[in-house]
């Protein structure tokens, strides 16, 4: 007999696609973990394989089926077949998590076309493609989620946002125009939007900065990639059923204060 916890969050049965489960930004690393360890079985879609591979062994070291397959976001072409060879392990997936970003910032008036042409694919062309690739799926079934990850910098221009920030701004109106088509039928998108996220990645960011970053928020230190495993297993469960087209900030207070 299933308990009431089990009830709410459990994703026994679940199949989720994980964009980005190779990467150093370690929010697809927690979340795929989170979303495993919670039952579902995972997929991940990501450039490098020896990452992907390394996140897929930590998921089977918990006892969690898991799979992977190696795409470059930034090419149609290869989301596209990233998308059909997802589906071979587990089948359709019920959950679909955009982890999967590129965060290149030159200052607007050094922004040249193709780093804008490659922020937008991978940043908001990514997410478009395997949502329609998947959405209707889920609605045709009656359920789903799709889990977006975005970025201060959907709200807020600061740091050079430069196409980032517009990728990410789209990213949040993408998650609006997703649950306005799909949410009727039981699929349920939301956006996380998470603060500055201490990882290998911003080690060369200076000590001063990072503490300034850590002072504008409300908790008083900046988040780490487990910050982000509840709100993920909340937004891919039972419990977020009437949870849509949402921003959920999980930032310690940042863009509050």
């Amino acid at each position: 007999m299933r308990t009431y916890l089990e009830e709410l969050f459990s994703l026994d049965g679940r199949v989720v696609l994980v964009t980005g489960g190779s990467s150093g930004i370690g929010r697809a690393i927690a979340i795929a973990i989170a979303l495993g360890r919670a039952g579902a079985r995972v997929v991940l879609v990501a450039r490098h394989e020896p990452g992907l591979r390394d996140t897929a062994a930590e998921l089977e070291s918990h006892g969690r089926p898991a799979a992977y397959v190696t795409g470059d976001l930034a090419d149609r072409a290869q989301v596209h077949r990233a998308a059909e060879e997802a589906v071979v392990p587990f089948g359709e997936p019920d959950i679909l998590v955009n982890c999967a970003g590129i965060n290149l910032r030159p200052p607007m008036d050094e922004l040249d076309e193709r780093t804008w042409d490659r922020t937008i694919a991978v940043n908001l062309d990514a997410p478009y493609l395997l949502g329609r690739r998947f959405g209707p799926g889920m609605a045709r079934r009656g359920h789903g989620r799709i889990i977006n990850i975005a970025s201060q910098q959907s709200f807020r221009a600061f740091a050079n946002s430069g196409a980032y920030g517009a990728s990410k701004g789209g990213l949040v109106a993408l998650t609006r125009s997703q649950a306005e088509a799909w949410s009727s039928h039981g699929v349920c998108v939301n956006a996380l939007v998470p603060g500055f996220v201490v990882t290998p990645l911003v080690t060369h960011i200076p000590a001063d900065r990072r503490d300034a970053m850590a002072e504008r928020t409300l908790i008083g230190r900046n988040g780490v990639p487990g910050d982000f495993a509840g709100a993920a297993v909340f937004l891919a469960s039972a419990a977020s059923a009437y949870v849509t087209g949402q921003s959920i900030f999980v930032d310690g207070g940042f863009s509050a204060h």
